[in-house]
């Protein structure tokens, strides 16, 4: 990586690349496209493809000695490589589709580990995180350890009833979903706010500029916990299981982490020790993440009740 400098200058600069790749396409019909099945299940879009292209192009020219893994591409590595690139060119394709704001590049950037007995890295192996919202151009940069830019500027609500937050619905079943978080639906939807804006990465960076409280994903949990639901979120997801993968949270984990929020899967366990190059079921992530640890705590055991009357309904 010595030609391009740090992890966290190559983050940027390819983050910075591919939104300026991206950003004229938004909007734009032919984006609709099928183009493929991503290695995850989910479908590849046109945009999607061309974003993936480039990515794999820049990349082979500016730091051919630097491995990725990509949703579509999934890992290429080359031979000796010290550090991966976790990416995901557009978190939130049918919001970029569509030409709505809640489109990211995301890019993380972890050490690989060599030696004799090579270890697959995890989250908390995630250095630099870099996010580009592509509408904008807004940029979100965190350094392990070392700050983000710009400033945080988080919610101190604790108050469910007052809470702004985000969920994900794409390819999950709607009426699993609404019995888990029904209840925290109902208390905030009139006092506050509940938002699919249909982006893991721009809700999270959300909570980092205080538009947000929180954003919540129960999925991997929902089809761990609960007998059937497997079944159920492959039917709506056309025979694959769609929840967040690790490139839609490297770098937007990290970069709450540093702005002083709190993240977690949805049993409240730290997400630090899960791999990160994988998109299938068993990489899976469920997700709670909030703006301050009284809210995290209230929104935890609101989900226990919620798998619990799920549970009991499938039963």
């Amino acid at each position: 990586m010595d030609p391009l400098g740090s992890p966290r200058a190559l983050a940027v600069e390819l983050a910075g690349a591919l939104r300026a790749e991206v950003a004229p396409q938004l909007g734009g019909v032919a984006g609709r496209a099928h183009a493929g099945e991503a290695e995850g299940g989910d479908v590849t879009f046109q945009i999607d493809e061309h974003a993936e292209a480039f990515l794999e192009r820049f990349l082979a020219k500016r730091a051919p000695d630097v491995a990725f893994y990509s949703e579509d591409r999934g890992l290429v590595s080359p031979g000796g490589a010290e550090w991966v690139l976790v990416v995901d060119p557009i978190d939130g394709t049918r919001p970029a589709i569509a030409g709505f704001e809640a489109a990211c590049v995301s890019v993380a950037a972890a050490p690989l580990h060599g030696g004799a007995s090579p270890t697959e890295p995890t989250m908390g192996d995630v250095r630099v995180g870099c996010v580009v919202e592509i509408k904008s151009g807004r940029t979100f940069v965190g350094e392990r350890d070392g700050g983000l830019e710009p400033a945080p500027t988080l919610s101190a609500n604790v108050d469910v009833s007052r809470m702004f937050w985000a969920y994900g619905l794409r390819g999950r079943p709607m009426r699993a979903i609404a019995e888990v978080v029904g209840d925290l639906i109902d208390a905030s939807s009139v006092g506050g706010g509940t938002f699919d804006l249909g982006s893991a990465t721009f809700d999270i960076t959300r909570i980092v500029t205080g538009q947000l409280d929180a954003y919540v994903e129960p999925g991997p949990r929902i089809v761990a916990d609960v007998p059937g639901m497997r079944a159920e979120f492959e039917r709506v997801g056309g025979g694959a299981v769609l929840n967040n993968s690790p490139y839609d949270l490297a770098a937007a984990a990290l970069i709450l982490e540093e702005a002083g929020g709190v993240i977690t899967d949805a049993y409240g366990e730290p997400l630090g020790g899960r791999p990160i190059l994988g998109s299938g079921a068993e990489y899976q992530l469920s997700c709670v993440a909030a703006a301050t640890p009284e809210l995290h705590a209230t929104i935890l055991r609101e989900l226990d009740a919620g798998v619990e009357r799920l549970r009991q309904k499938v039963g």
